[in-house]
């Protein structure tokens, strides 16, 4: 597996766009998707703006329940015009082309089953979030598998921001992983499933001391921030594990330690006092696997000169950042290679998109970081733990969000007519809207009916002009009705809930949990 298909450069995320009013706690937001394991990613730049559309008819359906409406629910007036059908597999001039996901089995077995997702959505009664944590125990297993293979001694942590559900953590404690967690809440949640305080790696910057406190009290392990960090917890005068964070050469990060106060931290812990000098971390933005095996490989020089001082010094964490592979080559290649202006219903995205074909995703990539220039042997050779902090690449396939058609309308763009739907929830609920970015898996129709592709976008319910849960023209497999179900694939990482606000006084969205029994799945509701 080559290593230039698991990194390569990375563009920073341009900002938000001006639409903080709507979200409550944006900085802390921002913060999760600029840092750490979603990192300033992989971008495509996006093309001009593009025409504002224009109106021609509108309609809202008058079909109530899932899907089950009569005929006319979403349809048009006789004599408006409609959209025009959509070559398989080809995008038009108006419409972007089909971005299909990779899909679990036990979504697809949700997806094919005839009434399991109309039930679900009728007792809900509102948009939700669908997760499946026995995916998570395939991905846990999967990165796992990649230290086995290397003869590497290796832990995985969840870095929790990615998604709040309980669900997750405790397939993570059943399944041999621990948490990473970075405020008192998802620490109490994360022990609250069952994960050992052992099992716990604390990160983010100016910890509060009661977070140190509690961390220390858990025998968590703490990656120190800074200098004066160190000297609180040191205060408390508790018996606790520490990483040092480190500043990797050349960053400008807000984050870590630099040369000059990573040798002040060293010195500052006694070698057999009260706080153990573990090891030391890093974080790197992006997805560059090339450049987390060669920072690995400084940060066990770290270690030896720490272990010459007195210091254990076993263990590195290399933190996040592992891809997901969303879609099939051919689709991302088709989108990146026609993408243009014209596909979308208001100005495209500026800020560039996920790389969301990503040939050498999650444990693959960390079976090549390991690889690079025998990384692996080194580790075993000096008896140092691995770490790592994966988020989205162990929800990969493990949940999906799904909301009810409310409204069809009827625009054009460029001469050629295309609906738009309005759902009852927001793009809050699908983040990546809110970072001058598209979330291009396209959803999925249900029930699945016969028709003809039908050009879409589609809007939440809100009096926000830009939200917007798709701005592209997806070809949709038929024309939408009122009480038909979108269902967006693959949002258990960072999508669902990391942006997500209760605006308009709307609900959060619910998690409902699918577990396979067997011969059915069964359905409950997240403990949180």
């Amino acid at each position: 597996m080559g290593l230039a298909n698991a990194g390569a450069d990375v563009g920073a995320r341009k900002s938000m766009t001006a639409r903080a009013d709507m979200v409550s706690g944006s900085d802390a937001a921002r913060s999760d998707r600029a840092g750490d394991d979603c990192g300033a990613e992989l971008r495509t730049t996006a093309p001009p703006a593009g025409r504002a559309a224009t109106a021609i008819s509108t309609t809202t359906g008058t079909g109530t329940g899932t899907g089950t409406g009569p005929e006319r629910d979403g349809e048009l007036p006789r004599d408006a015009p409609r959209p025009r059908p959509v070559d398989d597999g080809q995008s038009s001039a108006h419409c972007a082309p089909p971005m299909p996901a990779h899909v679990g089995a036990v979504e697809q077995r949700l997806l094919d089953d005839p009434r399991l997702l109309g039930d679900i959505a009728e007792a809900i009664g509102g948009p939700f979030h669908v997760l499946f944590p026995e995916r998570v125990a395939v991905n846990v297993s999967a990165f796992q598998a990649a230290f086995t293979a290397a003869g590497v001694d290796g832990f995985v942590y969840f870095g929790k921001k990615a998604n709040k559900a309980a669900c997750v953590a405790r397939a993570c404690a059943e399944n041999g992983a621990g948490i990473d967690v970075a405020s008192t809440g998802e620490l109490i949640a994360a022990l609250a499933q069952g994960v050992r305080g052992e099992d716990l790696m604390v990160t983010g910057p100016a910890k509060s001391d009661e977070l140190l406190w509690l961390a220390a009290r858990h025998r968590a392990l703490i990656a120190i921030d800074a200098l004066d960090e160190l000297d609180r917890l040191a205060a408390l005068g508790l018996p606790a594990r520490i990483l040092l964070r480190v500043l990797p050469g050349g960053s400008t990060s807000r984050f870590g330690l630099d040369p000059v106060e990573l040798e002040q931290a060293v010195q500052s812990v006694a070698s057999h006092g009260p706080i153990t000098l573990s090891g030391f971390s890093f974080h790197l933005s992006g997805y560059d696997a090339m450049a987390r095996a060669e920072q690995a490989v400084a940060l066990v020089g770290h270690c030896l000169r720490a272990r010459a001082d007195g210091h254990p010094a076993d263990t590195i964490s290399i933190g996040g950042g592992f891809g997901v592979d969303y879609l099939d080559a051919d689709a991302w290649v088709r989108f990146q290679e026609n993408l243009s202006a014209s596909w979308f219903h208001t100005d495209p995205p500026t800020g560039g998109y996920y790389p969301y074909h990503f040939p050498t995703p999650g444990a693959d990539m960390l079976a090549a970081i390991l690889a690079h220039n025998n990384l692996a042997g080194l580790l075993r050779g000096n008896g140092i733990r691995l770490a790592v902090e994966p988020g989205r690449a162990l929800l990969d396939r493990a949940g999906s969000s799904v909301f009810r058609v409310q409204g069809v309308k009827t625009r054009a763009a460029h001469g050629e007519p295309y609906d738009i739907l309005t759902v009852d929830g927001t793009s809050l609920s699908l983040s990546e809207q809110w970072f001058a970015s598209e979330y291009l898996p396209d959803p999925v129709l249900w029930p699945p009916r016969s028709g003809h592709r039908t050009p879409t976008c589609v809007g939440a319910t809100t009096c926000l002009e830009s939200d917007l849960l798709s701005r592209r023209r997806i070809p949709l497999p038929r024309r939408a009705r009122v009480g038909d179900l979108l269902i967006y694939p693959n949002t258990a990482g960072y999508q669902m809930d990391s942006n997500e606000s209760p605006f308009h006084e709307l609900p959060l969205p619910p998690k409902v949990v699918l577990r396979d029994s067997g011969d059915r799945l069964r359905w409950s509701m997240d403990a949180r």
